[in-house]
């Protein structure tokens, strides 16, 4: 990824609380009654606040697994990190963070002193602008980083950073950050103070980069003073229960957008284009079966997935089966609008080349137990293929087709791009809905 070069009016600097408009404001009149060239002007487009825990991090440098700078980047040595944690604790060696290695290092980590607990890697969070978020021109950036330890209050830091665009005029349009750096109860202490540093005349995002926290004070007071809250349902330690969360928060009145749901868009069109002949439209109302294979780990994308299948159709969930297995098998059963019983399977396979996102799809078959209904459709991920999946269903034609995943599905890619399109998205709030009657199903 190219990095976009910045021009700093000031480097970031430690203040109080109770200073940081006051030193905004100072950096802005040094720079408004200097010479300096080219000329530098505010940003007027939106405030973002960025909530980064990065508790994996933390915690394998507490644990003596991660030597590298806490910068929310998990790249090779936050992997290899993850690694060599999965080997020393007997679980299944991925290099990504999972359920269970995420219970066992946290368990490993409350027991140790606290003078263990603490670790000499720097602290980057914060002042990191990436090429996605600064192509929009945000006017402020205020970062919120949970720290571990001794609560000794919120410390902050503020700074201005003029990214030099491509093909720029020669002045700079710059952005202002503000660094608040605490525990996760200190930063509660002062969320007031938080919803009061987002500029009232400008939109208004957070980008909650871990599993959504309703029940945090944080969280309430972002989401009651924002126009949007951007997730990853990819980054959900428990994507069934987080879903609902969503759900729930929606019908509160919270705009909600996630990026993993996006990352569908290549299984939907492609699902949309295998049935835009007018021989196999008529034929949707004859399917009673579609599986859905993702990658085991988080089932996120599946239930999204199947949720926009099954409200696009009209289904109504009806009951739930949990198989298990190797795959996690997961069924559920609708009634259709024309009185079908139809059947959903939900499979987690387990794949050896690791992706980049945790619950990709991996493949999904559609099809009919009327031999004569003309609907089969198996789609296959390109990078994956489909293991499970067969051209079955004897006299049934199907219809197979290769999924080619967006070229760029890393978040801060995936939120350069939301940050375009951040009016409300009907599509994903049916289908949300869907996924929580399904989930709302008794188990």
């Amino acid at each position: 990824m190219t990095t976009t070069p910045i021009v700093a009016l000031q480097k970031p600097k430690d203040i109080s609380l109770d200073d940081i408009e006051s030193e905004l404001q100072s950096i802005w009149h040094q720079q408004d009654s200097g010479s300096a060239t080219p000329i530098a002007t505010r940003a007027t487009t939106f405030t973002m606040v960025v909530y980064e825990p990065e508790e994996v991090q933390q915690i394998l440098a507490a644990l003596g697994y991660y030597t590298g700078f806490i910068d929310s980047n998990h790249g090779s040595m936050t992997r290899e990190a993850i690694r060599q944690a999965q080997i020393a604790y007997d679980l299944r060696v991925t290099g990504r963070v999972d359920p269970p290695t995420l219970a066992r290092i946290r368990q490993e980590y409350a027991q140790l002193s606290p003078s263990q607990k603490v670790y000499p890697n720097i602290d980057q969070r914060g002042f990191s602008l990436s090429e996605s978020i600064s192509a929009h021109n945000p006017c402020r950036i205020i970062s919120l980083c949970p720290t571990f330890g001794e609560d000794t209050g919120v410390t902050a830091q503020v700074s201005v950073y003029c990214p030099v665009q491509k093909k720029s005029s020669g002045n700079l349009v710059c952005c202002e950050y503000i660094n608040l750096r605490g525990t996760k109860a200190a930063l509660g202490r002062v969320s007031d103070l938080i919803a009061s540093l987002t500029l009232p005349e400008l939109p208004k995002f957070v980008w909650w980069k871990a599993t959504p926290s309703p029940e945090q004070l944080i969280f309430q007071n972002l989401a009651k003073s924002s126009n949007c809250i951007i997730v990853d349902s990819s980054f959900f330690s428990d994507a069934e229960a987080e879903l609902q969360k969503m759900q729930d928060l929606i019908e509160a009145g919270t705009y909600i957008a996630d990026l993993n749901w996006h990352r569908l868009a290549p299984w939907q069109e492609l699902t949309a284009a295998a049935f835009d002949p007018p021989e196999r439209r008529e034929s949707l109302l004859d399917v009673d079966r579609i599986s859905i294979d993702y990658e085991q780990g988080n089932a996120a994308q599946a239930l999204l997935y199947l949720g926009w299948f099954a409200s696009r159709l009209g289904w109504e969930p009806v009951d739930y089966v949990g198989e298990g297995g190797i795959y996690n098998i997961q069924k559920f059963h609708f009634k259709g609008p024309n009185g079908l019983s139809i059947e959903a399977e939900l499979a987690g396979i387990p794949v050896a080349d690791l992706g980049e996102v945790v619950g990709d799809l991996t493949g999904l078959r559609i099809l009919s137990t009327d031999k004569s209904a003309n609907c089969c459709t198996i789609l296959c991920s390109e990078t994956t293929g489909c293991m499970r999946m067969e051209a079955g269903g004897g006299a049934q034609a199907c219809q197979v087709e290769q999924v080619t995943a967006l070229s760029d599905q890393r978040a801060d890619f995936m939120l350069g791009q939301q940050l375009q399109r951040w009016g409300e998205d009907m599509l994903y709030e049916e289908s949300l809905a869907m996924v929580a009657k399904i989930m709302n199903l008794p188990k």
